[in-house]
């Protein structure tokens, strides 16, 4: 049986190194051959899918590190973002970013999706692609940013409020930042780089939950009085496990489809360097984290792991072993030492989504002029103006966006309901009925409501109650 199942294995690697070959030949002569054409966009299609498993990593990452109470108002954000990033990205989006010809600051191709004959040809883009391969594999990328947003603000941003800023964040403020490097606009034209989106995807929405979260405020019962951080444990740290893993494997195809066409000594040194960076934040991570602690911490390594492939995102395809490795190794120190700072100054983010990819954005930025393939003073300088411009667009717009919401529907939820929960305030139901009372049921352990919900409140979130 193993025998007979061999010969077509054998033809399927054959031909596909043959596509390869070929593919690699006629793009030496500036030509794509009809089958490097299909190759390329077959890999920015899976490419694509692998982006779209990241919003499932992201929900349950989310879900993992939040109380079981708001299970179910962290999946309804993670699924409105995707949906409505799609939509929105497809109406409006795919042109602010890519507007062709445009004074490289903002530019708009109009309305909607209309590829004319010649974009689905290999003429369309350089990596021989179609326009709807070219706009799916974006539009994946597309609802990211506000999906880092919603960890940050998670267990007391209202609803209808957050959903409102995603939609303007998903399709105004990311693609217009978008513009100025991968559309071609001034920052591309002054050298800038990010390969896969350090700066470009995570570091914007790093600056857009920043904004939220100062806006918003900290959680009930985070902090005291004396100012020391109360540890709020997740609900589920095997869920967190696993969305880390998922966002690992979703990050083959967020990296390796930067690439844009399926070249394998790129696409395979890219994969290698977004793993080698991942392995090493994870460990670096893991033994500083534990140092600190005195504890090895599940959490703060699982994070590491994510700076790491935050880090290695903006030269991802063109670092070297060690530089790759030491990239991530740096990004998963900066993490544990970031989520120490932020709750010293009390910025209350549930999920490290701050540290993870604003902060170690920055940094996998910043080490594009160090160690990547043009690495000195001037590029390193450009890529610190890229940081700056970066911030203080998306920082400044989320908010604007954040306090219009705040001063007109309020962007917090009641106490009673951030202390019954989101799950039964927002939404009237919840994720683990089986597991969980609320006041709807009666009996042993119920949630109280109404006024005898700030009886059962400890006498310091009475107070923030009061406040809040």
């Amino acid at each position: 049986m193993r025998k007979a199942g061999l010969i077509p294995s054998l033809g399927v690697a054959l031909l596909v190194s043959t596509l390869f070959a070929n593919g690699a030949i006629a793009q030496e002569a500036d030509a794509i051959s009809p089958a490097m054409f299909t190759v390329n966009n077959l890999w920015l299609m899976i490419a694509a899918g692998l982006v779209f498993i990241m919003h499932l990593g992201f929900a349950t990452l989310e879900s993992g590190l939040t109380r079981a109470k708001n299970t179910t108002n962290i999946l309804f954000k993670n699924t409105y973002i995707v949906t409505v990033g799609i939509i929105t990205y497809a109406f409006v989006g795919f042109n602010l970013m890519y507007p062709g010809d445009f004074n490289g600051y903002v530019g708009f191709a109009g309305f909607g999706l209309f590829p004319g004959e010649a974009d689905m040809t290999p003429g369309y883009a350089d990596g021989g692609y179609t326009y709807w391969t070219d706009f799916l594999f974006q539009a994946m990328f597309a609802a990211t940013c506000a999906t880092i947003v919603s960890g940050a603000v998670a267990e007391r941003v209202k609803l209808s409020a957050f959903m409102i800023f995603s939609l303007i964040f998903v399709s105004l403020v990311y693609p217009i930042a978008g513009s100025w490097k991968w559309g071609g606009g001034f920052l591309d034209g002054m050298g800038f780089y990010d390969f896969a989106g350090s700066t470009l995807v995570h570091s914007v929405g790093g600056w857009g939950a920043l904004a939220g979260v100062l806006l918003l405020g900290p959680r009930m019962g985070k902090y005291t009085k004396d100012g020391r951080a109360n540890a709020i444990p997740g609900s589920s740290l095997p869920l967190a496990t696993i969305g880390v893993f998922l966002l690992w494997l979703g990050w083959f195809g967020f990296n390796g489809g930067s690439v844009l066409n399926a070249d394998p000594t790129l696409v395979s040194l890219t994969l290698v360097t977004t793993s080698l960076a991942a392995a090493a934040g994870g460990l670096s991570a893991m033994f500083v984290s534990w140092a600190v602690s005195k504890k090895p911490d599940l959490s703060m390594s699982l994070n590491g792991i994510l700076a790491g492939l935050v880090g290695i995102t903006a030269g991802a395809d063109q670092m070297a072993m060690w530089s790759a490795i030491l990239i991530g190794a740096i990004a998963g120190v900066i993490v544990v030492y970031s989520v120490i700072f932020f709750d010293r100054v009390k910025i209350d983010d549930p999920v490290g989504a701050i540290s993870v990819h604003l902060v170690c954005g920055i940094w996998g930025t910043l080490a594009v002029g160090i160690f990547g393939e043009m690495a000195g003073g001037g590029q390193l300088v450009t890529q610190a103006i890229g940081v700056a411009c970066y911030g203080a667009f998306t920082f400044i717009s989320a908010l604007a966006i954040f306090g219009v919401l705040k001063a007109t529907m309020g962007i917090r939820v009641t106490p009673e309901e951030e202390h019954e929960g989101l799950d039964i305030g927002e939404h009237g139901m919840q994720a683990y009925p089986d597991f969980q009372q609320s006041s709807l049921s009666g009996g042993p352990g119920m949630t109280p409501a109404g006024g005898a919900m700030k009886a059962s409140m400890s006498p310091s979130m009475q107070a923030e109650a009061k406040t809040a």
